[in-house]
């Protein structure tokens, strides 16, 4: 990773957070209706270095979005101002969950590009507690961590997210799967057969938690499920399926999408846990057509993308990943053959639509032998 654009002040940091971004391998706008969801952590991280200050004020500096510096007072938290409410979010967090904590410099890099799908809202805020927790000897347990990191979102921000995302930046490794019952909140770290390999490609399309279809959809679940007469529409399965049917469009598809994505969840960890490796692909393809078609949050142009994705020899399937309408489309591929292959769809693609495109992973070696962040 090249140097980061912003200059650390003087003296090294009290403490220091990190948190990676997550790949969603299957579970797809399942995590707000209580379901099962399958993140993957990834190796790129938001990083937050935080120096305690004397008073109560708080100022940000960052790299995202080209750089930029902001400030506040403690207790003075204010939405409408970008990437510092996700830091505001944070201490409003800790402040109401009785933290006790004091005014602080912070420094804010990033190597998740924001809108991709990649959870990088969930990286920021997760990092920022972690600093926060070890500067100020909070004693956070990582479930914990993720609770108030989920807050800062839902609460400040206004970004109706799910349990997904914080969850598998503070509980999850990179490199290894986390099979999540979000209802309990059990977590399972699930091992990916080494033969595997996953790739990420962004769409140059960005992707947005805060409003918009997201909001739509979370919204029309619940009523889906109130329609139904269940809490949640984890409680429904793909048998309902007359259930289902007398359901007002659009909920009908809504719901249909919940209770075949919840079971193509249990299908994909099934066969990772039998080796399955063949079976993966198919379930892949499912969920991505079930993820634009029932519940309408893919876009033209990712959908382009995943097709290159099933053409290529090398990819045994691909989807979108993330909330949708833009962002990521994830890749199975033999293991070692997921770059060149990215390489491949990506200049297809590019060609195909004139959007820049991007491989996110894997990173070539040289990326991956620089230092991780800073």
């Amino acid at each position: 990773m090249e140097a980061s654009r912003i200059q650390d002040p003087g003296g090294p940091p009290d403490a220091v957070g990190e948190a990676p971004a997550r790949v969603n391998l299957i579970g797809e706008h399942t995590d707000y209706a209580e379901g099962l969801v399958l993140p993957l952590p990834v190796p790129l991280w938001t990083r937050v270095e935080l120096r305690r200050r004397k008073d109560r004020e708080v100022r940000a500096r960052t790299d995202l979005g080209g750089g930029d510096r902001g400030s506040y007072r403690l207790g003075e938290e204010r939405p409408g101002r970008g990437w510092l409410d996700y830091l505001q979010g944070v201490t409003r967090s800790l402040a109401r969950a009785g933290a006790a904590v004091r005014g602080a410099g912070l420094t804010v890099r990033s190597e998740i590009p924001a809108g991709s799908g990649l959870a990088s809202s969930a990286a920021l805020t997760v990092a920022a507690v972690r600093a926060f927790d070890e500067a100020f000897a909070l004693g956070l347990s990582s479930l914990e961590v993720a609770r108030l990191a989920r807050a800062a979102e839902t609460d400040f921000v206004g970004a109706p997210v799910g349990w997904m995302d914080p969850l598998a930046a503070s509980l999850g490794c990179p490199g290894e799967a986390l099979f999540v019952d979000v209802r309990t909140l059990a977590a399972e770290p699930l091992a990916l057969p080494a033969a595997l390999e996953v790739g990420v490609l962004h769409s140059g399309i960005a992707h947005r938690n805060a409003g918009g279809t997201y909001a739509d959809r979370r919204r029309e679940a619940d009523a889906a499920a109130r329609e139904l007469g269940v809490p949640a529409l984890r409680d429904i399965s793909p048998g309902d399926e007359e259930r289902i049917a007398r359901l007002p469009p659009p909920l009908d598809r809504r719901a249909r999408h919940v209770a075949t994505e919840n079971a193509r969840v249990r299908a994909f960890v099934a066969a990772l846990r039998a080796g399955d490796i063949a079976a993966l692909g198919p379930l892949l393809a499912a969920s991505h057509a079930s993820l634009r078609d029932d519940y309408q949050v893919s876009h033209p142009d990712v959908d382009t993308l995943v097709a290159l994705a099933g053409q290529d020899p090398d990819v045994l399937g691909a989807r979108m990943t993330g909330g949708g309408c833009g962002g990521a489309v994830l890749l199975l591929c033999p293991s070692g053959r997921a770059l060149a292959a990215g390489d491949r769809i990506i200049e297809a693609y590019r060609a195909r639509t004139g959007r820049p495109g991007d491989v996110l992973l894997p990173r070539p070696p040289a990326a991956l032998a620089a230092p991780r962040l800073g």
